[in-house]
This record gives C-alpha cells, structure tokens and sequence, in this order.
C-alpha cells in the first residue's frame, strides 16, 4: 500500500464573524433562522447504518419561547444503547486499521463543512435550540468546533510524531493504537463545540464510540452528525444515542469492553460515574479511561490597583454572557472597597442597557436559561439571597417563565463571604461580589481559595505586578484556567487549553494534545538487528 510522511495542514483560529446590520452572514445566518422556525423535523437516532425512528416522540422548544415546536426527538430505551455498543464494536476493526491520513481527512473536511455551507444551519441550530445570541453560537458552534477538529488532527499527527531513540542495533518505535473496547461521550447543553469535540476527539485516535448528549442540545447534536456523516464517517464510529442517563449507563458501565468515558456535566453525576466504573472494574478488559469536567464556582478578585472599567466590564461579560450558562462563568467576586462604589456604579448603569428576549432578535444580549428546571433553580437561588439579611440585591432579580425562560442577570453584594451564592454553583446569571478592606488582599485570596470546592477557571484583576504574583502563587491550585486583567471565559483552542482540577474535574484540558493522548494505548516496540547467540556477558570471563 503507498504510504508517506504527511504534514497536516497548519491550524489556525477560524474567525469570528461579527453579524454587523448589513453584513452577508448576517442575513444569511436570518435566512437559516427563519427556515428552521418555519420547519418541524422529526431527529432520529444514529446507530451503525440505521436512523432510527421510534414511538416515543418528545418536542424539541427554544427555550426563549417553549411554546413553539421546532421538531421532535425519537427518544432510545436500553436496547438502543445495546445496540450502539454493538454498532461500535462491530465498525472498530475497519475504522482502527485505516491509516491515520484518512481519518485526519474525514475531520478537517468536517472542519471546512462547518466553515462553509454548514455554519449559518449549525449556528441557527445552536441559537434556536440553546438559545444563545449570535455571537455567542459563533464564537461555539462555528469557530469553537472548527478549531477543535483542526487543531486536535495536528496534535494527534505530533503525537504519533513522538518516537523513542534508539541504541546501536536495535530499532526501538512507539505506536499509538486506540484503547480496547468503546468510549462513550456525555456531553452538555451548554456548548455544542462541547458536544461535538467528545465524540470526535475520541474517534480522530481510532476509537468507536456511543455518544448521548443532554436533552436540551439534541437539536444542534442532529446538524453535528449530518456533517459528520457528509465528512465521510463512517457507519457505527459514532452512534448518537437519546435515551436518560441511568438507562445507558446501567448497560455502559456493566460492559467488558467499556474502555472509556469522555465526560462533561455536573460534579454529582461524574461523582456517581466513578464510583459505578469502580464498582463493576473487576468486569472490565482494561483499566477505564475516566475523563471528565465538571463546572465551577469561578472567582473574579481584584486588587485596589485594578482598572474599576476593566473589572466591571470583565464582570459583565464574565457573569451573564450566555445567561451565565458556561462551567467558566464568573459567578463570585471579591472587589476591594475603594473600588467598589465606582465598579458598582458602572455595572448598573451597564445593566439597564441589557436587553433580553429572544435570538431572533439580534439587539438581544440576554436570552433564556435552558429549561423549566434550570429557571426554578437559578430563581430559587434568587429568593434565597432576597431573605438573606447579609445579601442587597444591587441590580436585577427579576424572571418569568410565561412565555421563555427568562431571568434577569441579577448582581448581588453580600456583607458574609461565605453566603449560599458565594459558595454554591448555580449556573445562571447571578453574580454575588464581596466586597473587601482594600489592605486584605492577601487574607482574601486565601478565602477565594477555601470557599469552593471546585478550580476550574478564575481571574485576577491588578495594576499591580507585585499583586499579580502573589495571587498567582496564593492561587496556584485554584483554577486550571487562571485569566490576568481579563474575564475568566472564551478559552480559545490553541491558546489557552481548558480544564480544573479539585471538583471541577481530571483537568485533560480539552483543545490540546493531553486530552487526545486519553484516547491512545501505546505500544513500544523494540525490534533487535542481529541477536545474541550466546548468553554470556563478557563479565563472566575470567
């Protein structure tokens, strides 16, 4: 078979469209919208060659506007997961001895799809489905995606790159085979890059695998698997299950050839996930690959020699961008008071020019929360900080459910650092901010770094070099993603690998060459040019 050293094309962010009034995509992107809200499809599940349609039909409804019928999904009982292992098991031996290129080729080919004829349908997708505004399904569903499949084909060409030295006669080679079985991908609502890259990170190193994502994001999940399957992937490397998270994972994690799990959600049921792999480990043909992230309680703290614009725009965005809906969000902050009034002053002001509805409407920073669910959570959250004595509810606090799941981002200032919305995620768009004796900066950092028990992202905002440098030490274990003078989200494939550690999860950072190398089982081989015919060393002469 003709083979060669193959280069990879060298990656570079897809930018970012602006959707400025008058722009070509703008109006494309309207057209696509308009489109999908004048259809209703019916989304089947994918399992090896099969669509498979069945009798239990749910709705899919933006959720700015959960009256209105986009489609609906044909939800999966245990023996579609049954038959999603079997799809994958059965399509691994082909898809594990294709060489490598063709692979690569299948994933930048649904890079370009994406970019191309694909984003304004993926876009509007991720829009209507997930009510995101469309810079927010841009900077995802487009960009986000198109980086994660190029750059991780060029992180996984440098890793088969990797190759041990050799000693005089010998030929040592190391091979990166996919792990034994199948890898199942859960994955969330919040993004659809999220989405997409579990499945496709795990496939690009060989694997098959089972993917079933929330409820909420099968609708963007069906536009994903169109274009994988145009890239030319083929039948059973990835099966798109909908079935409840119990119902797969009580077959799952029972099976022998459970290889591995790439994960993203809440603590408590990654918490769960592990202990039911330790559980049935004796069943396993291998150790499991457990990788997961699962959220935070991300911190914004600022020293008295911050710039108050830079912090209260930092905060702004940080905390209700999306609706406050990224593992990444700020959700704590800790100001010093000599800024505080001014910082106070500004993001009021800020938030009155707010304007919420539905994404349709492209004026619209602020859309809904996900579902009915999340909306009683985040406004339980609400009313508990309005009865707390030590909490001021500064701007906001506002939501109704009558027509979408509308809540108004709502900024709290708490006199106690250990107050509920302090400490608890909520995952909505409530900021609650300390605000501290400008002199205790470094006791403070040290209850930014004891409140939560998770670490995934935070920010410190500071003029001051010196500042900068002891939080950076003081807060050394308290984010995997850690932001200088900046907001503590849009991590960027290529530029700023995402992951944390504590409770926020295995910290594989996803966008980079660590997390593909979950997905491989190397080998080491070390061939010898002419063997020894003679057990004897020289030592033994005497």
């Amino acid at each position: 078979m003709p083979t060669g050293f193959f280069n990879i094309p060298v990656p570079k962010n897809e930018p970012v469209l602006s959707y400025a009034p008058g722009s070509a995509e703008r109006a494309t992107l309207q057209a696509a919208i308009a489109a999908a809200r004048g259809a209703e499809i019916e989304v089947p599940m994918f399992i090896g060659s099969d669509k498979i349609y069945t009798n239990q039909r749910k709705p899919l409804t933006p959720p700015h506007d959960h009256r209105h019928i986009l489609g609906h999904f044909h939800e999966g009982d245990a023996g579609h997961v049954e038959q999603a292992i079997r799809a994958a098991l059965g399509a691994k031996p082909m898809w594990e001895q294709m060489p490598w290129e063709h692979r690569a080729a299948i994933f930048l080919k649904a890079a370009d799809l994406i970019a191309g004829p694909y984003r304004a349908k993926l876009n509007a997708a991720t829009m209507l489905g997930q009510s995101k505004n469309a810079y927010q399904a841009e900077i995802d569903s487009a960009c986000e995606m198109i980086d994660f499949l190029r750059y991780n084909v060029a992180y996984m060409a440098e890793i088969y790159q990797q190759q041990p030295g050799s000693s005089p006669g010998i030929w040592n080679r190391m091979e990166f085979r996919p792990l034994e079985g199948f890898v199942f991908a859960l994955t969330p609502f919040n993004f659809t890059a999220i989405a997409g890259n579990l499945p496709t990170s795990a496939a690009m190193m060989g694997n098959t695998v089972v993917w079933k994502p929330a409820h909420t994001q099968i609708y963007s999940a069906h536009v994903l698997m169109e274009v994988f399957r145009e890239a030319g992937v083929p039948d059973g490397v990835i099966n798109l299950i909908y079935v409840d998270g119990p119902v797969a994972g009580d077959i799952i994690f029972k099976h022998p050839d459970f290889a591995g799990i790439h994960f993203t959600g809440s603590t408590g049921v990654f918490q769960h996930i592990w202990r039911t792999i330790g559980e049935n480990i004796h069943r396993y043909k291998s150790y499991p690959r457990i990788v997961g992230e699962t959220g935070g309680k991300d911190f914004v703290v600022a020293h008295h020699s911050a710039d108050p614009q830079a912090l209260a725009v930092g905060l702004l965005r940080g905390a209700f961008e999306y609706q406050g809906q990224k593992c990444s969000a700020a959700s704590r902050a800790y100001v010093p008071h000599n800024l505080w009034e001014t910082v106070r002053e500004t993001m009021v002001r800020e938030m009155k020019t707010f304007r919420m509805g539905g994404v349709e409407d492209f004026g619209n920073f602020i859309n809904a929360v996900i579902d009915e669910r999340a909306f009683d959570k985040i406004s339980g959250y609400i009313e508990k900080a309005k009865a707390d004595p030590n909490v001021t509810v500064v701007a906001g606090g506002s939501y109704d459910k009558s027509k979408g799941y509308f809540i108004e981002p709502t900024l709290l200032e708490t006199k106690n650092p250990q107050s509920l919305t302090m400490c608890e995620e909520i995952f909505g768009p409530v900021l609650t901010v300390y605000v501290y004796q400008a002199d205790n900066f470094e006791q403070t950092l040290e209850l930014v770094d004891q409140t939560s028990p998770y670490a995934l992202t935070g920010a410190v905002f500071a003029q001051d070099r010196y500042a900068i440098d002891l939080a950076s030490r003081k807060l050394a274990h308290s984010a995997g993603n850690f932001y200088i003078n900046d907001k503590p989200t849009g991590a960027v494939v290529g530029q700023q690998p995402f992951g944390g550690s504590r409770a926020s999860g295995t910290n594989d950072k996803a966008g980079s060459m660590l997390n593909l190398l979950r997905w491989a089982s190397p080998r080491a081989i070390k061939e010898t040019f002419v063997p020894p015919t003679d057990y004897r060393y020289p030592f033994l002469v005497s």
